[in-house]
C-alpha cells in the first residue's frame, strides 16, 4: 500500500492545521475534518487513505468514529491521536479497529515511523493475499533437464539471472515458460523478495491495467477500495508478464512507461508511484513477426528483447519426456496420498510415441490423469498404457501423431494414411486448439481460417458427438 491522501480529524483548529503541515511535510497530501460527522462525510466523498484523528471530540468522539468506520469502510486505517493516553483507552480504540494510537504532542518522527510502519503492514496484508491465491493453484515447480537442449537452456537461464536486464522468454504453449521464470527468479539476487505473476492474455484491457498498477476506491463501478497492482507487490523482486503479446496497443503503451521510467500511477489516482521490478516476460508468438504486421510495438518489443532465451517444444526434447514423467508421477501420488507408481515399458513406449501439441503442461495432465485413475482402475502402483488418455483426438485414434502437423513427419503421414479428408480436418482443428490452450482467435489464425469458420465446425462436431 502506497499511502496518498490522509484524513486529519480534530475540533481544534490549530491542531488541525499543525498536523496537516506535519503530513504534507513527510510527502503526503492532508485533508481536514472538524469533527466526527464532518469526517464521516468527508470519506464518503474524499476517499482518504488514513484517518488521524483526535481521541476527545465533542459529540462523537475518537473511538466512536473509528467503529463507525471500520462498520462502512473496513479496510481504511484509522490512527488515533490523543494528549490523555491511558492503558484503557488505547485498549478501547484498538478493539473498535484503530491501527495505533499517538501521544500528543505528536512529533514529525513519530508520525513518519507509525505510517511507514501502517504502510509495511499493509503491503504484507495484500501480499499474503496474493501469494495464498498464487500457491492454491500452484502447479509442481520442478525443473527436468535431461536433454541437451533444456541443459543449455537453463545454463543461459542461470547466466541470465545474474544481471539486471529484462528477459523475454519465447516458446510455444505448455513448454514450462513460468517454470523457467522461475528459475531464474530463483538463481537471481532478488530471490528472496516477491515474485509475482499475471497472465496477460486472461484479462480484458480494463482489467489488466488494475492487475498491473492496481487501482483507488471509486475509480470504476465495483471499486469498492483500494488495491495494489502487481507492480507494487513485485516492487524489489520479479514480476512475470505471461503471453504478454496478447496485451492492447493501448496497454503496450503503459508498459513501455513503466520499463523505461520505473513510474506509473493507479488507475484513477494522481500520484506517481517508483518501484525497482525485474520484468520477465514470456510469449508464444513470434513478437519480431508480430512487429512487422503492426501488432506489437517495434520500441516496447526492443525492451523487452534485452536477454531472450526460447524454450524447444517437448516433441523436440525427446530425452526430457519420461524424467518428466516420472518427477509427475511423484509429486501428484504424493498429493493424492498414493504410492508412488512406477512407468510400464508399454506405458514408456506410447508417451514416446505421442506428438504432444499441448507440450509439458500436456504431459503432466496425461499422468497427473494416470496416477488417478489408474491407481482404482489396475489396483496396482504403476501406471499401464491403458491408463494413459492423451488428447480431444485420442478417443478415436489413441496412436494418432500429429507432430506440430508437419506433413513431412513419416508419423504424422502414417496416422493419417485411409482416414477421411473429415477426420484429418478434425484432427488437425482440435490439436490447433490444444496446443493454443483454447485459444480460438490463435488457432484459426494458424490454420488459415477465420475464427468463425472454426466455431461453426465445432457446433457441427459437438451436435454429432464427436467432441466433447
Amino acid at each position: 500500500m502506497t499511502l496518498q491522501r490522509i484524513l486529519v480529524v480534530d475540533d481544534e483548529s490549530l491542531a488541525r492545521e499543525y498536523l496537516g503541515e506535519a503530513v504534507t511535510s513527510l510527502g503526503y497530501s492532508a485533508i481536514s475534518a472538524n469533527g466526527a460527522e464532518a469526517a464521516l462525510s468527508m470519506i464518503e466523498r474524499e476517499q482518504p487513505d488514513v484517518v488521524l484523528t483526535d481521541l476527545r471530540m465533542p459529540g462523537m468522539d475518537g473511538v466512536e468514529l473509528t467503529q463507525r468506520i471500520q462498520e462502512r469502510w473496513p479496510d481504511l486505517p484509522v490512527m488515533l491521536c490523543t494528549a490523555h493516553a491511558t492503558v484503557e483507552s488505547a485498549v478501547a480504540a484498538m478493539k473498535y479497529g484503530a491501527r495505533d494510537v499517538l501521544l500528543k504532542p505528536i512529533s514529525i518522527d513519530s508520525l513518519e515511523f507509525s505510517l511507514k510502519r501502517l504502510q509495511r503492514e499493509q503491503r504484507l496484508v495484500e501480499e499474503n493475499r496474493y501469494l495464498r491465491e498464487e500457491a492454491q493453484s500452484a502447479a509442481p515447480d520442478q525443473m527436468v533437464a535431461a536433454s541437451p537442449s533444456m541443459g543449455a537452456l537453463l545454463h543461459s537461464a542461470a547466466r541470465v539471472a545474474r544481471s539486471k536486464g529484462t528477459v523475454l522468454i519465447t516458446g510455444a504453449s505448455g513448454t514450462g515458460k513460468e517454470r523457467v521464470a522461475h528459475f531464474i527468479h530463483a538463481a537471481s539476487e532478488r530471490a528472496d523478495q516477491p515474485f509475482i505473476r499475471v497472465n496477460c492474455a486472461a484479462l480484458s484491457e480494463q482489467l489488466l491495467e488494475s492487475e498491473l498498477f492496481g487501482h483507488e476506491r471509486g475509480a470504476f463501478t465495483g471499486a469498492d477500495k483500494q488495491r495494489l497492482g502487481r507492480f507494487e507487490l513485485a516492487d524489489g523482486g520479479t514480476l512475470l508478464l505471461d503471453e504478454v503479446g496478447e496485451i492492447s496497443p493501448a496497454m503496450q503503451a503503459k508498459l513501455l512507461r513503466v520499463l523505461q521510467e520505473d513510474e506509473f500511477e493507479r488507475v484513477g489516482g494522481q500520484k506517481t508511484l517508483k518501484v525497482n521490478v525485474r520484468v520477465v516476460a514470456s510469449t508464444n508468438r513470434d513478437l519480431a513477426q508480430e512487429v512487422a504486421d503492426g501488432r506489437f510495438r517495434e520500441d516496447l518489443y526492443y525492451r523487452l528483447h534485452v536477454l531472450p532465451l526460447h524454450i524447444a517444444s517437448l516433441n523436440e526434447r525427446a530425452e526430457d519426456i519420461m524424467p518428466l514423467a516420472e518427477r509427475f508421477a511423484q509429486v501428484y501420488a504424493q498429493q493424492n496420498g498414493l504410492p508412488t507408481p512406477t512407468i510400464t515399458p508399454e506405458a514408456a513406449e506410447r508417451l514416446g510415441a505421442w506428438g504432444w501439441p499441448g507440450n509439458v503442461r500436456e504431459l503432466e495432465n496425461v499422468i497427473q490423469r494416470a496416477v488417478i485413475l489408474g491407481a482404482s482402475d489396475n489396483g496396482s502402483p504403476s501406471i499401464t498404457a491403458e491408463d494413459l488418455l492423451f488428447g480431444p483426438t485420442s478417443a478415436a485414434r489413441p496412436d494418432a501423431v500429429a507432430s506440430d502437423l508437419h506433413l513431412e513427419h513419416p508419423a504424422f503421414q502414417e496416422a493419417i494414411a485411409n482416414e477421411s479428408m473429415a477426420d484429418v480436418e478434425r484432427v488437425a482443428i482440435l490439436s490447433t486448439l490444444e496446443r493454443t490452450g483454447g485459444n480460438k482467435t490463435e488457432a484459426a489464425r494458424r490454420l488459415g481460417v477465420t475464427a468463425r469458420t472454426l466455431s461453426n465446425k465445432m457446433k457441427i462436431w459437438r451436435h454429432a458427438g464427436l467432441v466433447a
